[in-house]
């Protein structure tokens, strides 16, 4: 099992008290299978993804991920994690404006010392991306923006690929056509995918599907 969650609990604490997020948490996730998870707003998806990336830490509960119990780790080895076999698709694209596309793609291969030109040259061509090499992320499409972080984030050829509402900017063209290349390119590489999102076109796409209602899997 590449991700798993197991009894995972995590709240939130204001000046009203606790606030549970994710109550009773489990489920798992192997190496090249893909999984949307879906919910409401407030439901607690971004804060399981972000548990799942070892951005956040849990109250209880075990998250394992490559083999490693996060839960476990420290600041350092869970950003350590992140650099070499988890990579992140945010739906705000989160690309450095004064980087050119081509440095972008490569900025986290570098520092995860997994560089690997012609693996990114693959991913440039198949995600339509030649002609935007030299360019910066201001001067390019929602779209174009997209590919690119989806081409940075497989740059470091992830064991483990977590996607926030991927297509939740971009039109629905658009977004079929991201979406076809993104579910192209983890296959080619064998990774697992998790995608957050709301769109019942996405979900239906991945191989398995969870819900999230209240912070429980309904």
């Amino acid at each position: 099992m590449l991700l798993e969650f197991v009894s995972v609990q995590k709240s939130f604490h204001d000046s009203d008290g606790s606030v549970p997020v994710l109550q009773g948490v489990s489920f798992g996730l192997e190496a090249g299978q893909t999984l949307a998870l879906t919910g409401e707003s407030g439901s607690g998806k971004s804060t399981l993804l972000h548990i799942a990336s070892g951005l956040e830490e849990v109250d209880s509960g075990h998250v394992h991920v490559c083999g490693q119990d996060v839960t476990t780790l420290d600041d350092s080895a869970r950003a350590a994690l992140r650099r070499s076999d988890i990579a992140l698709v945010f739906q705000q694209f989160n690309l450095v404006p004064s980087l050119t596309v081509a440095a972008n793609i490569s900025f986290q291969a570098r520092l995860s010392g997994r560089m690997d030109q012609a693996h990114i040259d693959h991913l440039v061509m198949a995600l339509g991306l030649t002609e935007q090499m030299g360019k910066y992320p201001e001067t390019l499409s929602g779209g174009q923006q997209q590919r690119v972080a989806i081409a940075r984030a497989l740059a470091v050829k992830p064991r483990l690929l977590l996607a926030d509402e991927p297509t939740g900017n971009l039109d629905e063209t658009t977004a079929a056509e991201v979406l076809d290349q993104m579910l192209r390119l983890v296959a080619q590489t064998g990774a697992a995918l998790l995608v957050v999102t709301h769109s019942s076109n996405v979900a239906a796409r991945m191989d398995r599907h969870i819900h999230l209602q209240r912070g429980r899997l309904a």
